[in-house]
């Protein structure tokens, strides 16, 4: 039947090795890639929550002059003293409206590895039905995309 040469045979383990080599370079390209979609992500990630944080804590303080202001009103029932808390009460629910948006926005540019999910897509295809020649393109490609670690 179809006995393999040494020669075909050597070639064969060339093949196999050259093709598991390609696959562990596009598996740690991956990996590098994801890694720096996560960095960024976290970076935003953090960005977005000093505003949200300090949207809240505007808006708590607000209410904490909005009661005193209440305290004063009835209190008072007219004294001016109570306006000028009335107006800082104001002012601090601007300051969180303004903060609450700078976070949405924020929250909003927050996004997932989605180059990475493209390449494990580009890996899945190529190793359910691509040929050696699309793998090759994929590991090159992978390889090129990942920016230099940051130091280097």
């Amino acid at each position: 039947m179809g006995d393999l040469t040494p020669g075909g045979d050597t070639s064969l383990k060339a093949l196999v090795a050259a093709a598991v080599a390609d696959l562990q370079r596009l598996i740690r390209a991956q990996i590098q890639l994801a890694k720096l979609e996560l960095q960024q992500t976290g970076r935003n990630a953090a960005k977005t929550s000093v505003f949200l944080a300090g949207a809240l804590s505007m808006a708590a303080t607000g209410g904490l002059f909005l009661l005193v202001s209440i305290a004063y009103v009835l209190v008072a029932l007219g004294l001016p003293v109570w306006a000028g808390f009335g107006i800082v009460t104001l002012f601090l629910f601007v300051i969180a409206g303004v903060l609450g948006l700078l976070g949405r926005r924020e929250a909003q540019r927050i996004k997932g590895p989605e180059r990475t999910m493209a390449q494990i897509e580009k890996t899945k295809a190529m190793l359910s039905g691509g040929g050696a020649a699309a793998g090759d393109a994929v590991a090159a490609q992978a390889v090129a995309e990942v920016p230099a670690p940051p130091g280097t």
